[in-house]
Order: C-alpha cells, then sequence, then structure tokens
C-alpha cells in the first residue's frame, strides 16, 4: 500500500474548523452536567459565560500555539476571528427575531476579552500559570461575590484549560 503524505491544512480551513469548535455546546454541556444539583449556581448564567470563555479560549489558543514566525499566524487568527464575528452576527439577529431584544454578541465577547485581560494584567507577577487567573475571573463573571466558590471558579479553570489543549491538539495535527 503506497502512503501518501498528508497536506497541510490551509489557514482558511484550519480557521472555520476552529471556530466552529469554539461555538461547539458539547463540551459546555458535558461541564454542566458536572455541578451538583446543590450547588445555588445559575446554570443558565454558568452556561452562557461558558460558552464565552471557550470562544474567546480557542482564540488564545491560535495565540499561544502558533509561533510568531509562522507566515499564517496572522491569516488564520483574522479569519478566524471573521468567522467568529459572522456567528455572533448570526446569534445577535435571532436574538432580535426571537426575543425583539436587540444585542452585539461580537461587543459582548469583546467586552469579556478585555475583562479578562485586565484580570491577567493585574496579576502578571502574582502567577505563571494563566488558568489560575481565568478560573477566578469566570466565577466573577457568573457570580457576585465570587470568590469562594470553588465549583464556578473549577469550571471556568477546566473550560479554558480543556479548550486550550484541544487547539494546540488540533493546529499540530494541522501542520504534520
Amino acid at each position: 500500500m503506497e502512503i501518501k503524505k498528508k497536506e497541510p491544512l490551509k489557514a482558511e480551513q484550519m480557521a472555520q474548523d476552529l471556530a466552529t469548535f469554539a461555538f461547539d455546546r458539547t463540551d459546555t454541556k458535558e461541564l454542566l452536567t458536572s455541578i451538583p444539583e446543590n450547588s445555588n449556581l445559575n446554570l443558565t448564567t454558568i452556561e452562557y459565560e461558558l460558552q464565552i470563555l471557550k470562544i474567546l479560549s480557542a482564540g488564545w489558543g491560535i495565540s499561544f500555539f502558533i509561533p510568531e514566525t509562522d507566515k499564517n499566524k496572522e491569516k488564520l487568527t483574522n479569519v478566524f476571528w471573521e468567522h467568529i464575528r459572522e456567528m455572533s452576527n448570526s446569534i445577535s439577529n435571532l436574538t432580535q427575531t426571537t426575543t425583539g431584544q436587540s444585542i452585539d454578541y461580537f461587543d459582548i465577547l469583546k467586552k469579556r476579552l478585555n475583562t479578562y485581560l485586565v484580570n491577567m494584567q493585574e496579576n502578571v507577577e502574582g502567577t505563571q500559570n494563566p488558568a489560575s487567573i481565568i478560573g477566578p475571573a469566570f466565577a466573577d463573571a457568573c457570580i457576585t461575590n465570587s470568590e469562594n466558590n470553588a465549583i464556578a471558579i473549577l469550571i471556568g479553570t477546566k473550560m479554558f484549560t480543556l479548550t486550550l489543549a484541544a487547539v494546540k491538539e488540533y493546529l499540530n495535527s494541522g501542520n504534520d
């Protein structure tokens, strides 16, 4: 049997795949099932914030795991965020149509990204592991007075690390 050399994926296809992954809700639903029933957490808020964190984490994964010297990094990043913007516009339009409320989901993503970035910048000296910053920041986004809510912190940390690991694996498999 002849072994064919695997062709590397193009930046456009990788960006589309990563954007599709970012909006996929499978792992969000799985993480929600791990929350104990007596946790007193608002599961709707947790689900909403988990999905936002997953989208942002997928974008961060591109930045973290593709070297600056890679000529496709800028294109992959730009096309990824273009897909995220398109999907966000669809969500905004659907929300407007079904509820009558006007939202800008992409703007929500940008604001949440800024919140996470501020948390990271404020804790630059405290830790080398961004997941230890993201977990508590996620809990803050979900709950007032969240500093002691280990469940929310753990769920956010888990989404962040699982998403980064999946993006890294995908990028490594596409660049063989």
